[in-house]
């Protein structure tokens, strides 16, 4: 098992390319399957979830090619609607394929997803949407099957704007007779890259950013070249490293018209920030300042993806910081293993009481999700010390190489394998 070993105290300098955004690309490689010539796609990033989904379009028959960070894909040859239940389980995102998979074979069989355990996320929201389309579901155990002889378009409100029920229901929707309208949408760029991706391939939706998505189905899918927009929570977490360290960045490739809440909370804590076309200017020479709440919310509001890596820079400020949970019930993982690090930090049911200490110091930690591992890497980077990171793979299910990205900045990091 691989782990990270982080010498810290080093601040952050030089320039690094933000790669593609791991959320977006996921869903447009299941929609792949809705085009009816090959799909080539630029800027996919190589991650342990974009793999598996690889995998799994493969299971499935498709013709799949990846050359750097260019994959080609060629749905038309796919044979199978059913995603192994080994596959499902190594990702939560392979839900994604249910919507495709329907509209293109009238069925799909898949299981109960896995992924990070940051609280309860059912697929509720998914399956009601389906079925009001048309679809006739049954469950047995993990085992989901849908079948529809002709998906119709509909009215479906949703209860909470779920970015993948939004987005299954927009890829099952492409392909079905007449208009559905979505209403309660979820607004995040990701989910407005599909609709790009979607209408490069010839079909017909329009809101997307707004919370009422509008879709009128068509049979006429063909291919296209298509680039995947920035990961922005990449981009925000090379941020908060930056500022932690006290260190200064330039992050190319940057989209900061996606990160406006991250930005105003960051510049509130006293951090300098620049934004141009395509670019992420960051500098922090001083501790940061306290903020006194930030509430995480569906986008635009602060991202529940960002709030552990925040929660680093706000444990080194001066005065008391509170950060309220509001989307994942279990996404205060990390905050044990930085108070390992010597944070002081008091979790009060979804509210985590952050009182600035003047420096973390090094130990051995456990990456408990995806965002968890980011954060412990950031502290680590900042603390006196060796650090320890332990249960990368949760890590590598979101940063191509995080080791690498920090290292080109300056960071002292490096993998190591137990082995």
């Amino acid at each position: 098992m691989d782990k990270l070993v982080i010498e810290g105290g080093k601040p952050l300098s030089g320039t690094i390319r933000i790669h593609g955004a791991k959320n977006a690309a996921l869903p447009i490689l299941a929609a792949t399957l809705l085009a009816q010539e090959p799909v080539t796609l630029r800027n996919i990033p190589k991650l342990l979830d974009i793999e598996v989904m690889l995998d799994i379009m493969r299971d499935l028959g498709c013709a799949v090619l990846r050359r750097g960070d260019v994959v080609t894909i060629d749905g038309t040859v796919a044979s199978s609607s059913h995603v192994p239940e080994r596959l499902m389980r190594l990702m939560r995102s392979s839900v994604f394929l249910m919507g495709p998979l329907l509209a293109r074979f009238g069925e799909v069989q898949v299981y109960q997803p896995g992924g990070c355990a940051i609280g309860e996320r059912k697929i509720d929201l998914h399956l009601r949407g389906l079925a009001a389309l048309g679809a006739e579901i049954e469950e047995t155990g993990s085992r989901i099957v849908c079948k529809a002889v002709r998906l119709t378009g509909a009215e479906i409100s949703l209860d909470f704007p779920s970015v993948g029920a939004t987005e299954n229901i927009m890829m099952a929707a492409v392909m079905a007779n007449g208009r559905t309208t979505i209403i309660g949408a979820a607004r995040e760029p990701e989910i407005q890259d599909l609709q790009r991706f979607l209408n490069a391939i010839g079909a017909k939706v329009r809101g997307a950013g707004t919370d009422t998505i509008t879709i009128d189905g068509t049979e006429n899918l063909g291919g296209c070249d298509f680039q995947i927009i920035p990961d922005r929570i990449v981009t925000g977490t090379a941020m908060v490293a930056a500022a932690a360290t006290r260190g200064e960045v330039t992050l190319e490739g940057a989209e900061s018209a996606h990160l406006i809440s991250l930005i105003h909370v960051m510049r509130r804590a006293g951090v300098h920030i620049e934004t141009g076309d395509g670019i992420i200017r960051v500098g922090a020479k001083g501790r940061p300042r306290a903020v006194d709440r930030i509430v995480t919310s569906p986008y635009p509001a602060f991202p529940t993806d960002m709030q552990a890596q925040l929660m680093v820079l706000l444990s080194l400020a001066g005065g008391v910081s509170v950060i309220k949970e509001t989307v994942f019930e279990g996404r205060f993982k990390h905050v044990d293993e930085l108070c390992r690090m010597g944070a002081d930090i008091r979790i009060d049911l979804n509210s985590a009481i952050v009182r600035g200490v003047p420096r973390l110091y090094g130990t051995t930690v456990e990456a408990t999700d995806l965002r968890a591992g980011a954060a412990l890497v950031i502290a680590g980077l900042a603390a006196q010390g060796r650090t320890t990171v332990e249960q990368v793979h949760h890590i590598d299910r979101g940063y191509d190489e995080i080791e690498r990205m920090f290292g080109s900045l300056g960071g002292d990091i490096s993998r190591v394998s137990d082995s």
